[in-house]
């Protein structure tokens, strides 16, 4: 498998898991949120990752979440499925479940914690391709994972079998760039910002989109890459300084939270906007009530109208 294998392209972010009030994971919220996210146009989505709080949930949730995100499949929309996990062995579990109800592909990290060198890296990730036949995207973390994989490293990845996409969350931006040059041509390659320098690169041919998270702007982040694709620059520069209100008010530039978790910032907003998103599960916590009108008063500087 290669770039040419699969056609994702533009905004897909990583979305939030709905839970009750009682902690118990509740997909009929979760296909009104994904039909809320088709409705406004993004491209796919990405579930069970860091946003969706993989970390808290059983390995039948997450296979239970699969079955439902694979309901909303279309060829116009992409449903990829995080299996980020401790061991090779317990992604492969995951990877099969997403097989099973035919997803688009997988995402996985390194394995959080272990702070594996490169040469183990590449075992993991050849390890969990040679046990399953689902398109891979490498997703490099390293806020989440203290492992920031380079070029070379990267490089080495995208020759594994089932690889055929990179999410790149490094916070060195000169990496990022060295990284894109070097594979955009071979894997997809998703990363770039919403910024006007990301735009006009976008608009040279280099990347294939965003996986972000939470998609609380709903069609303002697909709009800046149906931008691009219109060769319409002035109206991508107009919607990424929409996102970027957002990231720079919630968020640090090494994707760190400004305050509460970013979880719950997302689930926040998306109620906010009448979302059935949930709420989070322990350990995390809601936000406070002031941080609640901080999401608020974000949204409202945008237009963007609210429910309480």
């Amino acid at each position: 498998m290669d770039r040419s294998s699969v056609s994702w392209r533009g905004y897909i972010p990583a979305i939030t898991t709905p839970f009750d009030s009682s902690g118990a994971l509740d997909l009929p919220a979760l296909h009104q949120q994904i039909d809320w996210y088709r409705a406004e146009g993004l491209h796919g989505i990405v579930v069970a990752g860091t946003s969706g709080e993989w970390f808290s949930l059983s390995t039948e949730e997450r296979a239970d979440l699969f079955a439902a995100a694979a309901r909303h499949r279309a060829e116009d929309f992409v449903v990829i499925g995080a299996c980020n996990a401790f061991t090779a062995a317990e992604a492969v579990v995951h990877a099969r479940a997403a097989e099973r109800v035919g997803l688009d592909g997988i995402l996985l990290t390194p394995p959080p914690y272990v702070v594996p060198n490169p040469r183990e890296v590449v075992q993991f990730y050849s390890d969990v391709s040679d046990a399953t036949d689902i398109a891979m995207c490498v997703y490099n973390w390293p806020r989440g994972c203290v492992v920031d994989m380079g070029p070379d490293l990267l490089g080495e990845l995208a020759d594994i079998e089932n690889v055929v996409a990179i999410k790149n969350s490094t916070g060195d931006f000169a990496s990022f760039l060295a990284g894109m040059y070097a594979l955009e041509g071979r894997v997809r390659y998703f990363g770039l910002p919403t910024s006007p320098l990301g735009a006009d690169l976008a608009l040279l041919g280099h990347g294939d989109g965003l996986m972000g998270s939470g998609g609380v702007l709903g069609s303002d982040h697909p709009g800046f890459w149906d931008a691009v694709d219109a060769g319409d620059r002035d109206r991508a520069v107009e919607l990424g300084a929409r996102d970027r209100v957002v990231m720079q008010a919630w968020f640090t530039p090494d994707y760190g939270v400004r305050f509460g978790n970013q979880q719950a910032i997302m689930k926040t907003a998306l109620r906010l906007r009448g979302v059935p998103a949930g709420h989070v599960r322990r350990p995390l916590l809601e936000l406070s009530a002031d941080e609640v009108d901080l999401i608020a008063s974000t949204l409202a500087s945008l237009d963007i109208e609210t429910v309480r």
